[in-house]
This record gives C-alpha cells, structure tokens and sequence, in this order.
C-alpha cells in the first residue's frame, strides 16, 4: 500500500509545474482596465498567430517564464489578438504601432515597451521591470 501512496505522489508532483503554469489570459475589452484597477502588474503582448515575430518572442518569453516561475506568480499576462482586436481602444489609448508590441503597465503608468524586439535580454529586462513593480522591489 505504501508502494503505490508514494507512485500516486510522484505521479502527481511531476504533473504539478504543468498544472502551476499560467497561461496568458486572452485579452476581451476592459480586461487590462480591470486588471490595472485591481492593483495588478500587466504585461500586455499585441501578436498575431501568423506572425514569425511574435512566435520569437513566444519561444523567448516561454523560456523565461520556465527559468523563473515568479512571473508568472506576480505579473499578469494578457495577450492581445491583433487580427481581432487591432481597433480597440486599448491599443488606440496605448498607441500600438503593430502586432509584436509588448507592454508593461502598472496603475496609470507604462514601465516599458518593446516593439517587434526579439532580443532575450531586452525581453528578459521588461520582464524584470514588470517583476520589481509587482513585489515592490
């Protein structure tokens, strides 16, 4: 019986980083307006599935998030379709340029912003800023 306790608890502690990971929420209007009223650090990516500049980013932020879980715990991520959504007043109040724009803000204040960058360091910059808003660091 002990046997098959520990099976069932390494099975389900291997699963847990899968269940833990969060992923972006898809962005509907007023949703980031919300989140930022709530207090939360938004991470705001403008992409669009046919966009080989946007998977770039995708593969770096996905390997960023992997390195350090906090975040993906502090910081909330939206992603913005922009096929969908490319006239919707968020991108019109933020004045996006194009897809590919990633955004960091927090109450009324924009911390950041790279646009059509791929660079793992500059990516891994807006995620610390965003980071050091969320925990007050």
């Amino acid at each position: 019986m002990q046997r098959r306790t520990f099976l069932t608890l390494a099975a389900g502690a291997a699963l847990a980083p899968a269940v833990l990971h969060a992923d972006p929420i898809p962005y509907t209007p007023g949703l980031v307006y919300k989140e930022l009223a709530a207090g939360k650090t938004v991470f705001v990516d403008f992409y669009a599935t046919w966009c080989t500049t946007c998977r770039a980013q995708h593969r770096v932020m996905d390997r960023l998030k992997a390195e350090n879980p906090a975040y993906e715990q502090q910081i909330t991520f939206v992603q913005v379709d922009w096929d969908t959504y490319k006239d919707d007043k968020l991108r019109h109040d933020l004045q996006i340029p194009r897809r590919s724009t990633l955004v960091v803000l927090k109450g009324s204040m924009e911390l950041g912003r790279i646009v059509a960058g791929t660079d793992e360091a500059q990516i891994k910059a807006l995620f610390d800023t965003a980071l050091a808003a969320a925990t007050g660091a």
